[in-house]
């Protein structure tokens, strides 16, 4: 990969990771509900998960879409089944009490596999790997892969700590539960503008 082309690169993933998408909507509810540190299991998922997903995809898994293509409406059945469960469970979810935890962010696993059912996630690895890994040569893939985990980090990192941040300005519960029923709001709004775009 020339210097030129990792540039760009570098500049598409720090778009497509930065702006506001499930995973960041998710991350900073976590941040805001939970604190940062109990949501690192969640915020490391989703920044290991996105890249663990771009090397299959490179190496060819579209192929299975091309073959059968019911397979895309499953996908998006299911996309839409669990985010409609996510933005439940933001809408519903409570602070930890003071002595007591309550509710639990999404686990590492949780948000790993996430990355399958998100659309944004589906848009952002065939347009990385299209743009910057036509090719499908595993070294081309592994930089968009390794530029998305680097990158990746850094914004789940930042959106979680806004969202921790905001919990600073969220001092009664009534205000909290109007905060998290708003991002669920926002989270289905966003689900509905990435499937309309399909």
């Amino acid at each position: 990969m020339t210097y030129e082309l990792f540039l760009a690169l570098a500049g598409f993933v720090f778009g497509t990771v930065f702006t506001p998408g499930p995973n960041n909507l998710m991350l900073m509810a976590s941040g805001a509900n939970f604190g940062f540190r109990r949501s690192i299991p969640h915020l490391t998922g989703v920044a290991v998960g996105f890249p663990l997903m771009i090397l299959p995809v490179g190496l060819g898994v579209m192929q299975l879409f091309d073959a059968f293509p019911p397979l895309t409406w499953i996908m998006t059945a299911l996309s839409v089944v669990y985010m409609l469960w996510l933005a439940w469970k933001i809408a519903n979810a409570a602070p930890p009490r003071e002595g007591e935890a309550q509710g639990t962010p999404l686990s590492f696993v949780q948000a790993c596999a996430f990355q399958w059912v998100n659309p944004k996630a589906w848009a952002m690895a065939l347009g990385a790997i299209t743009l910057y890994a036509a090719s499908r040569d595993l070294t081309a893939i592994l930089w968009v892969a390794g530029t998305y985990l680097l990158v990746g980090t850094f914004s789940a990192s930042t959106w979680t700590l806004l969202g921790q941040q905001l919990r600073r300005l969220l001092t009664k519960p009534a205000q909290l539960r109007v905060f998290n029923w708003t991002m669920a709001a926002v989270l289905l709004a966003s689900l509905a503008a990435i499937l309309l775009q399909q």
